[in-house]
């Protein structure tokens, strides 16, 4: 069975060396990017939902690199503060009395969101640490 698939542009994907772990970490930001931009749409065309859009876009980038084998190492580097940011951006925001969107209740899809964010984190750092 192959598991590397050419292309005209000379990308592939290449999955041959990816562990149950990289899958996970894919779900994860799967979860993560469909529900930025879904408040992404919600939030349109303010700067909140653009912000949205483009985290949710950086998530689906960041597999789509993944997921062609590029610099996979630096890439696990890089997720862990980009997703943290989204942590405590959202802390910041949600969670502060005297943030903007203080609402005091961390909704169902923040918290799927903010779980699948912690859980990220952990796998992008077990994976940076085990390559």
């Amino acid at each position: 069975m192959a598991t590397e698939t050419g292309t005209s542009s000379g990308l592939s994907v290449e999955t041959e060396s990816m562990t149950a772990v990289h899958w996970l970490g894919v779900v994860l930001a799967l979860v993560t990017a469909a529900v930025h931009l879904v408040l992404g749409v919600r939030f349109a065309p303010s700067g909140l939902g653009i912000s949205f859009l483009l985290a949710g876009l950086g998530f689906l980038g960041a597999i789509a690199l993944l997921l062609v084998g590029y610099r996979r190492r630096l890439l696990y580097l890089v997720g862990v503060p980009f997703t943290g940011a989204q942590l405590a951006i959202w802390y910041a925001l949600n969670v502060l009395p005297e943030g903007p969107l203080a609402v005091g209740a961390i909704g169902t899809f923040g918290a799927v969101d903010k779980v699948a964010q912690v859980l990220l984190i952990a796998v992008l750092i077990y994976l940076f640490r085990a390559e």
